[in-house]
Protein backbone atom coordinates (compact mmCIF):
# COMPACT_ATOMS: atom_id res chain seq x y z
CA UNK A 1 0.00 0.00 0.00
CA UNK A 2 1.44 3.40 -0.94
CA UNK A 3 2.16 5.99 1.72
CA UNK A 4 -0.78 8.09 0.52
CA UNK A 5 -3.19 5.19 0.61
CA UNK A 6 -2.21 4.55 4.23
CA UNK A 7 -2.37 8.17 5.39
CA UNK A 8 -5.10 9.73 7.52
CA UNK A 9 -7.64 12.35 6.54
CA UNK A 10 -6.08 14.94 8.84
CA UNK A 11 -2.58 14.22 7.53
CA UNK A 12 -3.77 14.52 3.92
CA UNK A 13 -5.48 17.83 4.68
CA UNK A 14 -2.22 19.10 6.19
CA UNK A 15 -0.38 18.08 3.01
CA UNK A 16 -2.91 20.00 0.93
CA UNK A 17 -2.52 23.05 3.15
CA UNK A 18 1.28 22.95 2.75
CA UNK A 19 0.93 22.56 -1.01
CA UNK A 20 2.66 19.17 -1.01
CA UNK A 21 -0.03 17.47 -3.11
CA UNK A 22 -3.08 18.25 -5.20
CA UNK A 23 -6.77 17.69 -4.47
CA UNK A 24 -6.93 14.69 -6.82
CA UNK A 25 -3.87 12.91 -5.42
CA UNK A 26 -5.78 10.54 -3.14
CA UNK A 27 -8.37 9.90 -5.85
CA UNK A 28 -5.66 8.68 -8.23
CA UNK A 29 -4.07 6.53 -5.51
CA UNK A 30 -7.43 4.88 -4.85
CA UNK A 31 -8.02 4.30 -8.55
CA UNK A 32 -4.69 2.47 -8.74
CA UNK A 33 -5.69 0.21 -5.84
CA UNK A 34 -9.06 -0.47 -7.45
CA UNK A 35 -7.39 -1.40 -10.72
CA UNK A 36 -5.13 -3.81 -8.83
CA UNK A 37 -7.68 -5.49 -6.53
CA UNK A 38 -11.28 -4.96 -7.70
CA UNK A 39 -11.32 -7.96 -10.03
CA UNK A 40 -10.78 -10.20 -7.00
CA UNK A 41 -12.64 -8.34 -4.24
CA UNK A 42 -15.58 -7.00 -6.29
CA UNK A 43 -16.50 -4.30 -3.78
CA UNK A 44 -17.97 -1.79 -6.24
CA UNK A 45 -21.35 -1.65 -7.93
CA UNK A 46 -20.50 1.52 -9.85
CA UNK A 47 -17.38 3.66 -10.20
CA UNK A 48 -17.80 7.34 -10.91
CA UNK A 49 -15.83 8.88 -13.80
CA UNK A 50 -13.34 11.50 -12.71
CA UNK A 51 -14.70 13.89 -15.34
CA UNK A 52 -17.97 14.20 -13.40
CA UNK A 53 -16.29 14.84 -10.04
CA UNK A 54 -15.76 18.26 -8.51
CA UNK A 55 -15.06 19.71 -5.07
CA UNK A 56 -17.57 22.30 -3.93
CA UNK A 57 -15.98 25.54 -2.67
CA UNK A 58 -16.91 25.81 1.02
CA UNK A 59 -14.57 27.13 3.74
CA UNK A 60 -13.09 24.92 6.46
CA UNK A 61 -13.63 21.63 4.66
CA UNK A 62 -12.48 18.72 6.85
CA UNK A 63 -12.82 16.12 4.07
CA UNK A 64 -11.35 18.04 1.15
CA UNK A 65 -10.08 15.68 -1.53
CA UNK A 66 -11.03 12.56 0.47
CA UNK A 67 -12.46 9.77 -1.73
CA UNK A 68 -15.58 8.15 -0.25
CA UNK A 69 -17.51 5.00 -1.11
CA UNK A 70 -21.31 5.24 -0.96
CA UNK A 71 -23.37 2.16 -0.07
CA UNK A 72 -25.70 1.22 -2.91
CA UNK A 73 -28.92 1.92 -1.01
CA UNK A 74 -28.10 5.64 -0.72
CA UNK A 75 -29.58 8.05 -3.27
CA UNK A 76 -27.22 9.90 -5.59
CA UNK A 77 -28.27 12.23 -8.35
CA UNK A 78 -25.38 11.37 -10.66
CA UNK A 79 -24.94 7.63 -10.01
CA UNK A 80 -27.35 4.70 -10.37
CA UNK A 81 -28.75 2.83 -7.38
CA UNK A 82 -29.70 -0.86 -7.43
CA UNK A 83 -30.32 -1.51 -3.70
CA UNK A 84 -28.40 -4.77 -4.02
CA UNK A 85 -31.11 -6.31 -6.18
CA UNK A 86 -28.84 -7.64 -8.90
CA UNK A 87 -30.70 -5.66 -11.54
CA UNK A 88 -34.40 -6.35 -11.00
CA UNK A 89 -34.76 -2.84 -9.57
CA UNK A 90 -32.55 0.00 -10.81
CA UNK A 91 -32.70 3.78 -10.59
CA UNK A 92 -30.47 5.66 -13.06
CA UNK A 93 -30.18 8.50 -10.52
CA UNK A 94 -32.23 10.22 -7.86
CA UNK A 95 -33.81 13.65 -8.19
CA UNK A 96 -31.54 14.85 -5.40
CA UNK A 97 -28.69 13.37 -3.36
CA UNK A 98 -29.32 11.82 0.02
CA UNK A 99 -28.71 14.29 2.83
CA UNK A 100 -25.44 12.67 3.89
CA UNK A 101 -24.11 12.82 0.32
CA UNK A 102 -24.75 16.56 0.26
CA UNK A 103 -23.03 16.95 3.63
CA UNK A 104 -20.01 15.02 2.38
CA UNK A 105 -19.77 17.19 -0.74
CA UNK A 106 -19.99 20.38 1.33
CA UNK A 107 -17.05 19.08 3.35
CA UNK A 108 -15.03 18.61 0.16
CA UNK A 109 -15.30 14.83 -0.14
CA UNK A 110 -15.10 13.20 -3.57
CA UNK A 111 -17.55 10.40 -4.29
CA UNK A 112 -15.61 7.47 -5.72
CA UNK A 113 -18.62 5.30 -6.49
CA UNK A 114 -21.32 2.99 -5.13
CA UNK A 115 -20.28 0.02 -2.99
CA UNK A 116 -22.04 -3.34 -3.10
CA UNK A 117 -24.93 -3.93 -0.69
CA UNK A 118 -26.82 -7.09 0.06
CA UNK A 119 -30.39 -7.13 -1.28
CA UNK A 120 -32.19 -4.17 0.33
CA UNK A 121 -29.52 -4.33 3.06
CA UNK A 122 -30.73 -7.69 4.36
CA UNK A 123 -29.13 -11.15 4.10
CA UNK A 124 -28.99 -12.10 0.39
CA UNK A 125 -25.27 -11.74 -0.46
CA UNK A 126 -23.86 -9.66 -3.27
CA UNK A 127 -20.73 -10.42 -5.27
CA UNK A 128 -18.18 -9.03 -2.80
CA UNK A 129 -15.41 -11.16 -1.29
CA UNK A 130 -13.43 -10.63 1.88
CA UNK A 131 -10.03 -9.11 0.96
CA UNK A 132 -8.46 -10.94 3.92
CA UNK A 133 -9.46 -14.30 2.38
CA UNK A 134 -11.28 -14.29 -0.95
CA UNK A 135 -13.02 -17.56 -0.14
CA UNK A 136 -14.85 -15.96 2.81
CA UNK A 137 -17.72 -13.52 3.21
CA UNK A 138 -16.98 -9.87 3.99
CA UNK A 139 -20.17 -9.78 6.06
CA UNK A 140 -23.21 -7.72 5.30
CA UNK A 141 -25.13 -5.80 4.52
CA UNK A 142 -22.45 -3.13 4.01
CA UNK A 143 -20.29 -5.69 2.22
CA UNK A 144 -18.65 -3.52 -0.40
CA UNK A 145 -17.92 -0.61 1.92
CA UNK A 146 -16.10 -2.76 4.48
CA UNK A 147 -14.19 -4.70 1.83
CA UNK A 148 -13.20 -1.60 -0.17
CA UNK A 149 -11.80 0.09 2.93
CA UNK A 150 -9.99 -3.08 4.04
CA UNK A 151 -8.42 -3.50 0.60
CA UNK A 152 -7.16 0.10 0.59
CA UNK A 153 -9.39 1.06 -2.34
CA UNK A 154 -10.91 3.95 -0.43
CA UNK A 155 -10.10 5.53 2.95
CA UNK A 156 -13.72 6.08 3.97
CA UNK A 157 -17.01 4.41 3.05
CA UNK A 158 -20.59 4.74 4.22
CA UNK A 159 -22.59 1.86 5.62
CA UNK A 160 -25.92 1.36 7.33
CA UNK A 161 -26.92 -0.88 10.21
CA UNK A 162 -30.34 -2.24 11.10
CA UNK A 163 -29.06 -5.44 12.74
CA UNK A 164 -25.27 -5.86 12.44
CA UNK A 165 -24.48 -4.42 9.02
CA UNK A 166 -21.59 -2.17 10.07
CA UNK A 167 -20.07 -3.85 13.11
CA UNK A 168 -20.07 -7.40 11.69
CA UNK A 169 -18.40 -6.67 8.31
CA UNK A 170 -15.92 -4.36 10.05
CA UNK A 171 -14.99 -7.25 12.31
CA UNK A 172 -14.72 -9.74 9.43
CA UNK A 173 -12.64 -7.41 7.24
CA UNK A 174 -10.43 -5.97 9.98
CA UNK A 175 -11.33 -2.27 9.90
CA UNK A 176 -12.92 0.28 12.18
CA UNK A 177 -16.69 0.47 11.78
CA UNK A 178 -18.78 3.07 13.58
CA UNK A 179 -22.53 2.99 14.13
CA UNK A 180 -23.51 6.28 15.82
CA UNK A 181 -26.51 6.81 18.05
CA UNK A 182 -29.60 6.27 15.91
CA UNK A 183 -30.65 9.45 14.02
CA UNK A 184 -27.30 11.19 14.59
CA UNK A 185 -26.89 11.63 10.83
CA UNK A 186 -30.01 11.98 8.71
CA UNK A 187 -31.33 8.89 6.95
CA UNK A 188 -33.11 11.08 4.39
CA UNK A 189 -32.56 9.74 0.89
CA UNK A 190 -31.57 6.25 2.07
CA UNK A 191 -33.77 3.22 1.45
CA UNK A 192 -35.47 2.44 4.75
CA UNK A 193 -35.73 -1.10 6.09
CA UNK A 194 -36.78 -0.76 9.74
CA UNK A 195 -36.95 2.99 10.37
CA UNK A 196 -36.89 2.83 14.18
CA UNK A 197 -33.44 1.18 13.98
CA UNK A 198 -31.91 2.15 10.61
CA UNK A 199 -28.64 3.95 11.33
CA UNK A 200 -26.07 5.54 9.03
CA UNK A 201 -22.40 4.98 9.86
CA UNK A 202 -19.00 4.54 8.22
CA UNK A 203 -15.82 2.48 7.87
CA UNK A 204 -12.18 3.53 7.95
CA UNK A 205 -8.74 2.00 8.48
CA UNK A 206 -7.80 4.64 11.09
CA UNK A 207 -9.64 5.66 14.24
CA UNK A 208 -8.69 9.28 13.50
CA UNK A 209 -10.67 9.09 10.26
CA UNK A 210 -13.72 7.74 12.08
CA UNK A 211 -13.46 10.70 14.45
CA UNK A 212 -12.81 13.35 11.79
CA UNK A 213 -15.81 12.14 9.79
CA UNK A 214 -18.00 12.36 12.89
CA UNK A 215 -16.89 15.96 13.41
CA UNK A 216 -17.45 16.78 9.73
CA UNK A 217 -20.96 15.34 9.56
CA UNK A 218 -22.21 16.51 12.97
CA UNK A 219 -20.29 19.78 13.53
CA UNK A 220 -19.12 18.42 16.88
CA UNK A 221 -15.90 19.44 18.59
CA UNK A 222 -12.71 17.66 17.56
CA UNK A 223 -12.49 14.25 19.26
CA UNK A 224 -9.53 14.50 21.61
CA UNK A 225 -7.12 11.94 23.02
CA UNK A 226 -7.36 11.75 26.82
CA UNK A 227 -4.19 11.85 28.95
CA UNK A 228 -4.97 8.21 29.86
CA UNK A 229 -7.94 6.01 30.64
CA UNK A 230 -7.62 6.36 34.39
CA UNK A 231 -11.06 6.34 35.99
CA UNK A 232 -12.81 5.03 32.86
CA UNK A 233 -15.21 2.22 33.79
CA UNK A 234 -15.49 -0.60 31.23
CA UNK A 235 -18.18 -3.25 31.66
CA UNK A 236 -17.92 -6.65 29.99
CA UNK A 237 -21.27 -7.92 28.68
CA UNK A 238 -22.34 -9.67 25.49
CA UNK A 239 -25.96 -9.57 24.37
CA UNK A 240 -27.09 -12.29 24.38
CA UNK A 241 -24.99 -13.64 27.21
CA UNK A 242 -25.42 -17.28 26.24
CA UNK A 243 -24.88 -17.14 22.49
CA UNK A 244 -22.26 -18.99 20.43
CA UNK A 245 -18.75 -17.59 20.87
CA UNK A 246 -15.59 -18.97 19.29
CA UNK A 247 -12.36 -19.17 21.25
CA UNK A 248 -10.93 -16.53 18.90
CA UNK A 249 -13.50 -14.01 20.13
CA UNK A 250 -13.07 -14.93 23.79
CA UNK A 251 -9.34 -14.35 23.42
CA UNK A 252 -9.92 -11.05 21.61
CA UNK A 253 -12.20 -9.85 24.41
CA UNK A 254 -9.66 -10.87 27.06
CA UNK A 255 -6.81 -9.23 25.16
CA UNK A 256 -8.73 -5.98 24.70
CA UNK A 257 -9.78 -5.95 28.36
CA UNK A 258 -6.14 -6.36 29.35
CA UNK A 259 -5.08 -3.52 27.05
CA UNK A 260 -7.75 -1.26 28.53
CA UNK A 261 -6.55 -2.05 32.04
CA UNK A 262 -2.95 -1.34 31.04
CA UNK A 263 -4.12 2.04 29.74
CA UNK A 264 -5.65 2.81 33.15
CA UNK A 265 -9.27 1.71 32.79
CA UNK A 266 -11.20 -0.29 35.37
CA UNK A 267 -12.60 -3.41 33.67
CA UNK A 268 -15.24 -5.66 35.23
CA UNK A 269 -18.11 -7.98 34.39
CA UNK A 270 -21.30 -5.96 34.02
CA UNK A 271 -24.45 -7.61 35.44
CA UNK A 272 -27.41 -6.90 33.16
CA UNK A 273 -30.56 -8.90 33.82
CA UNK A 274 -32.33 -11.21 31.37
CA UNK A 275 -34.52 -8.40 30.01
CA UNK A 276 -31.57 -7.32 27.90
CA UNK A 277 -30.95 -10.81 26.50
CA UNK A 278 -34.60 -10.90 25.40
CA UNK A 279 -33.94 -7.86 23.20
CA UNK A 280 -32.47 -10.16 20.55
CA UNK A 281 -35.93 -11.68 20.08
CA UNK A 282 -37.64 -8.28 20.26
CA UNK A 283 -35.28 -6.98 17.57
CA UNK A 284 -36.47 -9.68 15.19
CA UNK A 285 -40.12 -8.76 15.81
CA UNK A 286 -39.51 -5.05 15.16
CA UNK A 287 -37.34 -5.81 12.13
CA UNK A 288 -39.95 -8.01 10.48
CA UNK A 289 -42.93 -5.78 11.22
CA UNK A 290 -41.27 -2.61 9.92
CA UNK A 291 -39.66 -4.30 6.89
CA UNK A 292 -43.06 -5.59 5.80
CA UNK A 293 -44.26 -1.99 5.73
CA UNK A 294 -41.28 -0.26 4.16
CA UNK A 295 -40.86 -2.90 1.43
CA UNK A 296 -44.57 -3.37 0.74
CA UNK A 297 -44.42 -1.95 -2.79
CA UNK A 298 -41.23 -3.76 -3.73
CA UNK A 299 -42.66 -7.03 -2.40
CA UNK A 300 -45.88 -6.50 -4.34
CA UNK A 301 -44.05 -5.91 -7.62
CA UNK A 302 -40.90 -8.05 -7.26
CA UNK A 303 -41.69 -10.66 -4.62
CA UNK A 304 -40.97 -13.52 -7.04
CA UNK A 305 -37.51 -12.11 -7.76
CA UNK A 306 -36.54 -11.43 -4.13
CA UNK A 307 -34.19 -13.65 -2.18
CA UNK A 308 -35.79 -16.35 -0.07
CA UNK A 309 -34.67 -14.97 3.28
CA UNK A 310 -36.00 -11.51 2.51
CA UNK A 311 -39.35 -12.96 1.45
CA UNK A 312 -39.42 -15.03 4.64
CA UNK A 313 -38.84 -11.91 6.78
CA UNK A 314 -41.51 -9.87 4.99
CA UNK A 315 -44.02 -12.68 5.35
CA UNK A 316 -43.13 -12.93 9.03
CA UNK A 317 -43.76 -9.20 9.33
CA UNK A 318 -47.11 -9.44 7.57
CA UNK A 319 -48.11 -12.11 10.11
CA UNK A 320 -46.96 -10.01 13.09
CA UNK A 321 -49.71 -8.14 14.93
CA UNK A 322 -49.46 -4.54 15.98
CA UNK A 323 -49.92 -5.72 19.57
CA UNK A 324 -46.80 -7.91 19.38
CA UNK A 325 -44.86 -5.11 17.67
CA UNK A 326 -45.88 -2.69 20.42
CA UNK A 327 -44.80 -5.15 23.14
CA UNK A 328 -41.33 -5.35 21.60
CA UNK A 329 -41.03 -1.58 21.23
CA UNK A 330 -42.08 -1.07 24.85
CA UNK A 331 -39.57 -3.67 26.03
CA UNK A 332 -36.84 -1.85 24.12
CA UNK A 333 -37.87 1.54 25.52
CA UNK A 334 -37.82 0.23 29.09
CA UNK A 335 -34.34 -1.20 28.55
CA UNK A 336 -33.11 2.06 26.98
CA UNK A 337 -34.12 4.00 30.06
CA UNK A 338 -32.74 1.38 32.44
CA UNK A 339 -29.46 1.18 30.51
CA UNK A 340 -29.03 4.94 30.69
CA UNK A 341 -29.18 4.64 34.47
CA UNK A 342 -26.56 1.88 34.33
CA UNK A 343 -24.29 4.12 32.26
CA UNK A 344 -24.82 7.04 34.61
CA UNK A 345 -24.13 5.06 37.80
CA UNK A 346 -21.90 2.12 36.93
CA UNK A 347 -20.07 2.21 33.61
CA UNK A 348 -18.77 4.54 30.88
CA UNK A 349 -18.50 2.03 28.02
CA UNK A 350 -19.31 -1.62 27.46
CA UNK A 351 -16.94 -4.09 25.79
CA UNK A 352 -18.67 -6.85 23.83
CA UNK A 353 -18.25 -9.29 20.96
CA UNK A 354 -18.80 -7.97 17.44
CA UNK A 355 -19.52 -11.38 15.91
CA UNK A 356 -19.45 -15.04 16.98
CA UNK A 357 -16.11 -15.66 15.24
CA UNK A 358 -13.99 -14.85 12.21
CA UNK A 359 -15.57 -14.44 8.78
CA UNK A 360 -17.28 -17.73 7.84
CA UNK A 361 -16.00 -19.65 4.84
CA UNK A 362 -18.04 -19.43 1.66
CA UNK A 363 -19.95 -16.67 -0.10
CA UNK A 364 -23.49 -18.02 0.23
CA UNK A 365 -24.23 -16.14 3.48
CA UNK A 366 -22.98 -13.06 5.34
CA UNK A 367 -22.63 -14.36 8.90
CA UNK A 368 -24.67 -14.02 12.07
CA UNK A 369 -25.49 -10.54 13.50
CA UNK A 370 -26.62 -11.99 16.84
CA UNK A 371 -24.20 -9.90 18.93
CA UNK A 372 -25.35 -6.66 17.31
CA UNK A 373 -29.14 -7.03 17.34
CA UNK A 374 -29.83 -5.89 20.91
CA UNK A 375 -27.46 -2.92 20.78
CA UNK A 376 -29.02 -1.77 17.49
CA UNK A 377 -32.52 -2.01 18.93
CA UNK A 378 -31.32 0.08 21.89
CA UNK A 379 -30.07 2.78 19.48
CA UNK A 380 -26.70 3.12 21.22
CA UNK A 381 -23.41 4.03 19.49
CA UNK A 382 -21.12 1.09 18.71
CA UNK A 383 -17.55 0.96 17.39
CA UNK A 384 -15.74 -2.11 16.08
CA UNK A 385 -12.09 -2.27 17.16
CA UNK A 386 -9.89 -4.34 14.78
CA UNK A 387 -7.27 -5.23 17.36
CA UNK A 388 -6.93 -9.03 17.17
CA UNK A 389 -6.35 -11.98 14.84
CA UNK A 390 -7.86 -15.43 15.04
CA UNK A 391 -7.57 -18.62 13.03
CA UNK A 392 -5.34 -18.38 9.95
CA UNK A 393 -4.55 -14.76 10.87
CA UNK A 394 -8.10 -13.59 10.12
CA UNK A 395 -9.42 -10.45 11.86
CA UNK A 396 -11.44 -10.69 15.05
CA UNK A 397 -13.17 -7.50 16.14
CA UNK A 398 -14.70 -6.46 19.43
CA UNK A 399 -17.05 -3.55 19.97
CA UNK A 400 -17.13 -0.67 22.40
CA UNK A 401 -20.59 0.64 23.24
CA UNK A 402 -21.71 3.82 24.99
CA UNK A 403 -25.02 5.30 26.05
CA UNK A 404 -27.21 7.12 23.55
CA UNK A 405 -25.77 10.50 22.54
CA UNK A 406 -22.42 9.74 24.19
CA UNK A 407 -20.74 9.19 20.83
CA UNK A 408 -18.00 11.74 21.50
CA UNK A 409 -17.05 10.05 24.77
CA UNK A 410 -17.00 6.65 23.06
CA UNK A 411 -14.75 7.89 20.27
CA UNK A 412 -12.47 9.71 22.70
CA UNK A 413 -11.99 6.56 24.79
CA UNK A 414 -11.33 4.50 21.67
CA UNK A 415 -8.89 7.03 20.27
CA UNK A 416 -7.04 7.11 23.61
CA UNK A 417 -6.78 3.31 23.64
CA UNK A 418 -5.52 3.14 20.06
CA UNK A 419 -3.00 5.88 20.82
CA UNK A 420 -1.79 3.97 23.90
CA UNK A 421 -1.30 0.88 21.73
CA UNK A 422 0.79 2.85 19.24
CA UNK A 423 -1.62 2.11 16.41
CA UNK A 424 -2.23 5.66 15.17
Amino acid sequence: MTELNDTTIDAFRAQLTRGECEDLAWWHACQARIEAFEADVQAWEYLKPLTSTAILPYPGQLLRGVPVGIKDIIDTADMPTTWGTGGYLVSPGAVVDAAVVTLLKRQGAMLLGKTVSTEFAYFTPGKTRNPQDLSRTPGGSSSGSAAAVAAGMVPLALGTQTAGSIIRPASYCGVFGFKPTVNTVSFSGIKAFAPSMDTLGWFARHIEDICTTFTALTRSDVIKVLPDLGGIRVGLRNLPGDGPLDLDVEQALSSTARRLEQAGAKVFALPLDSRYDALVMHHQVVLAYEAAQTLASEFQQHGEEMGARLVELIEQGLATSYADYRVSLLAAEQCKQALSRVFADEVDVILAASAPGVAPAGLHATGDPVYCRAWTLLGVPCLNLPLSKGQDGLPVGVQLIADRWQDEQLLSIARTLINALGMQ
